[in-house]
């Protein structure tokens, strides 16, 4: 086994893949070896950091030296100077990794993206190579699963999921040991673990994210459910869309049965449990557990009345249970550090950590993993850095469009399920859209209802008629044909849909329209009663007008204008004829004065 001086570590999630980090580690492979280097420096592979904003990612140990937005011609430089010289190339590191006062290299942990922190799901992810199962058995990998066959019945693995208090990450929040009772107690021939990998929830990734860099967590998770339920098969519903996660799963898989991980007696236990993928076609609506399911079996994804619940009758009519990536990835820990250790993060009724999926307004998207309680100030303030740009903020999406919409004045939230279901919002699989003063909360609840109408599988009339029409409502309001007593159908039509749609997805879908009606009123007055969006996002009710005083007449916007609509002379303010003009914004962008006015 070769001991190495040096370990680059290079980002091989998604986002930094997309931005051609694999370049980077072939061009890092290439030069080491003809520097005779490659038996003293490893390149690994690993998963997603986590600062998605500063990708290509690149971390050189010991130094932890944080290259960020790595270019394929940066590569030379850093392995002459740092790898071959040891001198660290400053000019590359990420900002924030350098003490100011003492110019040393700061540890990953003290950096403002991550110091608040606490990775539980995520503590591989960025760390281990996750195509390599040694990497993950290096840490402590499977060792909870050979604890639970050699020394504790399923009562034991029962009884410390329960006190540990571990919910649901996927969405509802239910306790993931009385699931797990429930299908024990079933009586059955056949049992199933279900993995809910079909993240859809548009800005989500969180799930992606753990698949790519710890996939092993997962399978190792399955395993102990498995054994507790007494099932000898599991299923992974991932979706087609995740080719990385799902070549790494396939990897994972493989190697699990190689080393006797997975398939008939485990360690030797006469335990037989294996996995098996299935891929989803992209339905929003294949999230929800019974259409999942319907999926697997060969069906359209549609959703089926409960009860019976699946722990009861699911997969194949058979006692089924169904966790999404979060929630098997927090398993392995709780069994291995004890359910008191988990039970310890967190508030009295949501113990933990959450991970979400860090977007929209912000200056540090990305992946981050905080203890339950943290406030949405902390998230959005000290670890996403605030709205570019000096912006203001002014909302977060929480709960993807089954979500909710919480405004500034909320800002000291403390997240955990309760707070975010009291603020008419949810927790959902861990999507966190952070919007500024200038998004319209009208045309953001038309933006999520229009997704959730896409998605809708049609079976039952609430979600499929009701959410149409409430579509249209919304769509005439920013359109500038709002009307009197609209404000009044839609919280009527969403109050229906809540209480009689067929599944999650209904019922939930009105969410974003309640939330931005209940804190944003107004904005939905003015839309209706003054045909002006106070934002100025919402095209048709836009009016761009050239200020006479500050113009200098000299034409740049007319000679910009698509369509003519601008006229006047030189050195004499221009005129915008409102009529034709088909409110692009090329004017604005072109006029250097700030003549130009829309509102």
């Amino acid at each position: 086994m070769n001991l190495f001086r040096s370990q680059v570590l290079i980002c091989g999630g998604t986002g930094c893949t997309s931005s051609d980090s694999p370049k980077l580690a072939a061009r890092f492979e290439t030069l080491l070896a003809e520097k005779g280097l490659d038996k003293e420096v490893k390149i690994v592979r690993t998963g997603c950091f986590g600062l998605c904003e500063a990708g290509p990612v690149v971390i050189v140990y010991p130094e932890g030296a944080f290259y960020s937005r790595v270019k394929l011609e940066d590569v030379d430089e850093i392995v002459e100077e740092h790898l071959v010289k040891g001198r660290i190339v400053r000019h590359l590191l990420y900002h924030d990794s350098v003490d100011e006062q003492t110019q040393s290299i700061k540890a990953l942990d003290d950096t403002r993206f991550y110091r608040k922190q606490k990775r539980v799901a995520l503590r591989n992810c960025g760390v281990i190579d996750p195509e390599n199962i040694d990497d993950y058995i290096a840490t402590d990998g499977y060792m909870a699963l050979a604890k639970v066959l050699t020394e504790w019945q399923p009562q034991d693995v029962i009884d410390c999921l329960k006190a540990s208090g571990l919910r649901g990450r996927g969405g509802a929040g239910f306790p993931t040991g009385n699931k797990w009772a429930f299908a024990v107690g079933s009586k059955s021939d056949k049992k199933y673990v279900l993995c809910n990998a079909d993240e859809g929830d548009p800005g989500a990734f969180m799930d992606r994210s753990v698949l790519e860099g710890d996939p092993h967590a997962v399978l190792e998770a399955m395993a102990i459910a498995g054994y507790t339920i007494g099932s000898d098969q599991g299923y992974i519903y991932v979706r087609a869309e995740y080719p990385i996660a799902v070549k790494r799963l396939t990897i994972a898989i493989g190697q699990a049965r190689a080393y006797g991980l997975l398939g008939k007696n485990i360690l030797g236990t006469g335990f037989n449990f294996d996995i098996e993928l299935r891929l989803g076609a992209g339905a929003f609506v294949c999230g929800e557990e019974t259409a999942l399911m319907t999926s697997i079996e060969g069906n359209r994804g549609e959703p089926r009345p409960r009860p019976p619940f699946p722990a009861v009758k699911g997969l194949f009519g058979k006692p089924s249970i169904l966790n999404n990536v979060e929630t098997y990835a927090n398993i392995p820990q709780i069994i291995l550090k004890g359910a008191d250790w988990f039970a310890s993060m967190g508030t009295e009724k949501s113990k933990g950590t959450k991970v979400f999926a860090l977007g929209g307004k912000i200056n540090n998207t990305g992946l981050v993993e905080v203890e339950m309680g943290t406030t949405l100030r902390e998230i959005v303030e000290d670890i996403g850095g605030g709205c570019p740009n000096g912006k203001k903020f002014k909302a977060a999406q929480t709960g993807g469009p089954s979500g909710g919409c919480i405004p500034a004045s909320m800002l000291d939230i403390k997240i955990d399920y309760d707070n975010l279901i009291a603020a008419g919002s949810m927790m959902g699989s861990g999507g966190l859209i952070v919007m500024d003063e200038d998004n319209c909360m009208v045309d953001i609840a038309r933006f999520f209802l229009e997704f959730t109408v896409d998605e809708s599988c049609g079976k039952c009339t609430p979600c499929r008629v009701g959410t149409r029409r409430m579509l249209e409502i919304l769509q005439r309001i920013t359109e500038g044909k709002g009307e009197e007593g609209d404000i009044e159908r839609l919280e009527t039509l969403a109050k229906t849909i809540q209480a009689s749609a067929l599944c999650g997805l209904g019922q939930t879908a009105p969410n974003p329209v309640l939330s931005t009606l209940r804190y944003f009123r107004d904005e939905y007055e003015v839309h209706i009663k003054e045909k002006r969006c106070p934002a100025g996002q919402c095209k048709k009710l836009l009016r761009y007008t050239i200020v006479a005083d500050k113009c200098k007449g000299c034409g740049l916007c007319a000679r910009n204008c698509p369509v003519k609509c601008i006229s006047g002379e030189v050195r004499k303010p221009f005129v915008i004829d409102s009529s034709k003009c088909i409110k692009c914004g090329a004017c604005m962008d072109n006029c250097r004065f700030g003549a130009i006015e829309r509102k």
